[in-house]
């Protein structure tokens, strides 16, 4: 009872802070630690991830520098790619899924990929995968990776997809490190 009035209330700060984005209004950005942020995530995604039969490999770097974001909305984005890739690997045979999720740094950006082992981004839609109502899905509205790109360029950074070579695809944001502003 207490991960539904959790999870309710994550729910309710998503929705408040994505209407604010669209409104295009001002985001508050703090230090936030990407790291602890992919953890809530995938502490969010748990439950659902086992039902789903996904095993999770995570590569976290120790004592990364904190960029500077909204919370809810970088949990969004990050929930949002572990969902997508979650999708990608349903057909595949649970003991060939694989869902890692790794953070790297530099001196000017955080870098947070996501990678799976499903079925890839089909030939030839690489450039348009982040365009709106753009799905592969039977049941997606092709508005996920729109706004998790909108979100990611309203931190100042950017996000990229690319093909795996064996298998399946990577995303990837990168976002400015803090630096000590806020």
């Amino acid at each position: 009872l207490d991960d539904v009035i959790k999870n309710d209330k994550r729910a309710g700060a998503v929705i408040y802070r994505l209407r604010e984005l669209l409104k295009k209004s001002t985001t508050v950005l703090q230090p936030v630690d990407l790291n602890e942020v992919t953890r809530e995530v995938l502490d969010l995604t748990h439950s659902d991830l086992l039902l789903r039969r996904m095993p999770i490999t995570t590569a976290l770097a120790p004592g990364i520098p904190p960029v500077l974001g909204d919370r809810v909305q970088l949990q969004q984005v990050i929930l949002n790619l572990v969902l997508n890739a979650c999708d990608a690997m349903s057909t595949v045979a649970p003991a060939e899924r694989e869902l890692t999720l790794t953070t790297v740094a530099d001196d000017q950006f955080v870098q947070i990929a996501i990678a799976d082992r499903g079925v890839g981004i089909p030939d030839g839609q690489l450039d348009s995968v982040f365009d709106p109502f753009v799905t592969h899905r039977t049941q997606g509205l092709g508005l996920g990776l729109t706004i998790s790109r909108s979100i990611v360029l309203a931190h100042r950074g950017r996000i990229q997809a690319e093909n795996n070579a064996d298998r399946g695809a990577t995303f990837r944001c990168f976002l400015p490190v803090a630096n000590g502003q806020v």
